[in-house]
């Protein structure tokens, strides 16, 4: 009898281990790693987390913040290969070329790259076939400087400020240029390395420059009040690529939810952690849905009369 209760204990667990359900009862450990906290990026790791949320699973996270630091992005990572995780979030370039550097086997889903095969990350926007899948977060450059253009056609002359150590803002400005050539305006580049660095830079930029577009650069954004304080001081329209940036005082930007970013990505993270695929044979993927976001009382502040016809075309509008 001893022997039978035996065998019909170990059928039980089999059974219960067989089953799909058994997966939602699995506590998941999942490894997050990002650049520095700002909006954006913050908003990304909320999407990441409905999304899991949405699929049921019972995640525990480990997060961690570089603080803009790449010497702690590395350090990261290397805790990360160390302990027992089922997946790894990576937010940015910095922080997801670390990861990918030295975690061969944790699958590794990364989101708010610019330009994944470009960085190093993947191979191709296809199936890589390794242990990294994600989201790239690339702005549609040429759409926005047209349309920011068109919006304040008086400015000819445009400036930015960007971290040139971040490969993801330089490959961003690359772009930009491209499409302020295509347009017949002159573009003028500020370079910073931290982020107490923005108030001077935009100091020494307003007065060569009839307005100032913001690519997606991390440092930048994490001091973007002290840029839209130069900019309200000076009457000098500052536009932005990312939409979270409009209600801290950009004039507008034609873009996307970075939550909708994080949420894509952790679909895939889904797919993984439910067994369904393999990160290696998830394909990479671009974000898509463009909204246009106004801020009138910023245009005010800075000197602009933004047409109505704007008014009409955007999803929001912040008066």
């Amino acid at each position: 009898m001893k022997k039978n209760s035996k065998w019909v204990g170990l059928l039980l667990v089999t059974t219960i281990l067989l089953v799909p359900g058994y997966l939602m009862a699995k506590t998941f450990r999942v490894g997050v790693t990002q650049i520095v906290s700002h909006p954006a990026l913050d908003a990304d790791q909320e999407g990441f987390e409905k999304a899991l949320k949405e699929a049921g699973l019972d995640v525990k996270y480990d997060y961690q913040n570089a603080q803009g630091d790449m010497s702690n992005a590395q350090t990261i990572a290397r805790k990360f290969k160390g302990d027992d995780l089922d997946l790894v979030h990576a937010i940015a370039t910095p922080t997801s070329q670390a990861v990918v550097k030295v975690i061969k086997k944790t699958p590794v889903v990364y989101s708010s790259v610019t330009d994944p095969v470009d960085a190093g990350l993947v191979k191709t926007m296809d199936a890589d076939g390794k242990n990294v899948t994600g989201v790239s977060d690339a702005w549609p450059y040429e759409k926005q400087v047209k349309l920011h253009s068109e919006m304040v056609p008086s400015a000819k002359k445009w400036g930015t400020i960007y971290n040139a150590g971040d490969a993801n803002s330089a490959k961003s400005i690359s772009w930009v240029k491209d499409a302020m050539k295509k347009y017949g305006l002159e573009f003028i580049e500020v370079t910073v390395s931290t982020s107490a660095e923005v108030y001077m830079a935009a100091q020494s930029l307003v007065g060569r420059v009839d307005a100032i577009f913001i690519v997606s650069d991390n440092t930048v954004v994490s001091a973007f009040e002290s840029l839209v304080k130069v900019c309200n001081d000076k009457n000098k329209p500052l536009f932005g690529g990312g939409v979270e940036s409009v209600p801290r005082g950009a004039i507008a930007a034609l873009g996307f939810n970075y939550f909708d970013v994080g949420y894509t990505a952790g679909l895939k993270a889904v797919q993984i952690l439910k067994g369904e695929k393999k990160a290696g044979e998830i394909p990479s993927s671009l974000t898509k849905k463009l909204t246009l976001v106004l801020n009138l009382k910023a245009a005010n502040d800075q000197g602009v009369k933004i047409d109505e016809k704007y008014v009409k075309m955007a999803e929001d509008v912040i008066k």
